[in-house]
C-alpha cells in the first residue's frame, strides 16, 4: 500500500509539483492527485515514481523509515557519457543551402553525444566549438548531396586553407560552399556542381561560420 503523505513530503522536499512528477513518470497529473488524496493506494508506476522522489518504492509503502536507504542515484547523462568515451555536439535545425538559405528564422538545437575518437579524426577542436547541420540542395553535388548532416568546426573561421569547404553567411542567406581568398581580398564563392556559376563577394559582404570537416550521409 502506497503512503500518500511520503509521496506528498518527497515532492516537498524536491519542490516537485503533481505536474512535474506525472511528466517525469509518463502519467497524467489526475493519476498523481488519486495516489496523493488516497483515492489510489497502489500503481504499476512505483518504482519509477520512487526514482524519481529519489527514494525507494519500499520507503513508499512504509516498510522502510529512512527515504535513503537502498536508494541508488541514476548517473546523469553527462557521467555515463564520459565513461563511455562520448563527448557532446550540438545538432541544429538550420538547414544551409548549397545555394542559400535564409538566417533570420528560429532555431533550435539537440545535443547528442558521439564517440571522442571519431570527432578527433576531423577535428582537435573543442567540442564546444562543432555542431552539426544539414544542407539542402544540389549546388555542391557529388560532394555533398541534399540532407547530408554536415559537422561544422567553428573555431575555423579564418580563410588560410584555399578551396575547403566551408559555412558561411552571404547577405542575410546561410550557404555551404568551397571558398578561395583572392589577392585583392574578395573571395570566390565556388559550387562543385559544374552547372553553378562561381560568385564574388567583396568588402565584407560575406562571413564564415566554419569550415566543414565532415558529411555523414544515410546509405
Amino acid at each position: 500500500m502506497i503512503d500518500a503523505d511520503r509521496i506528498r513530503d518527497r515532492m516537498g522536499a524536491l519542490g516537485m509539483t503533481q505536474a512535474e512528477l506525472a511528466r517525469r513518470v509518463g502519467i497524467t497529473q489526475p493519476s498523481v492527485f488519486k495516489l496523493l488524496s488516497g483515492t489510489v493506494r497502489s500503481s504499476a508506476h512505483l518504482h519509477a515514481i520512487a526514482r524519481e522522489l529519489q527514494t525507494t518504492s519500499e520507503y513508499l509503502s512504509g516498510i522502510t523509515s529512512d527515504p535513503s536507504i537502498g536508494y541508488v542515484p541514476v548517473p546523469s547523462v553527462e557521467v555515463v557519457a564520459s565513461e563511455l568515451g562520448l563527448v557532446p555536439v550540438r545538432e541544429i535545425d538550420l538547414r544551409y543551402g548549397m545555394g542559400a538559405t535564409e538566417l533570420e528564422v528560429p532555431v533550435t538545437t539537440t545535443v547528442r553525444h558521439f564517440p571522442r575518437d571519431w570527432i578527433r579524426i576531423y577535428t582537435g577542436a573543442s567540442p564546444d566549438h562543432l555542431y552539426f547541420a544539414q544542407g539542402i540542395g544540389d549546388s555542391m553535388s557529388p560532394t555533398i548531396l541534399d540532407s547530408d548532416l554536415l559537422l561544422i568546426d567553428a573555431s575555423q573561421q579564418s580563410l588560410n586553407l584555399a578551396d575547403k569547404i566551408w559555412a558561411c553567411a552571404y547577405g542575410n542567406s546561410g550557404m555551404v560552399k568551397r571558398l578561395r581568398q583572392m589577392a585583392d581580398g574578395s573571395v570566390k564563392i565556388m559550387s562543385d556542381n559544374q552547372n553553378v556559376r562561381d560568385e564574388i563577394a567583396y568588402d565584407q559582404e560575406l562571413h564564415v561560420l566554419g569550415r566543414v570537416v565532415a558529411i555523414v550521409r544515410k546509405t
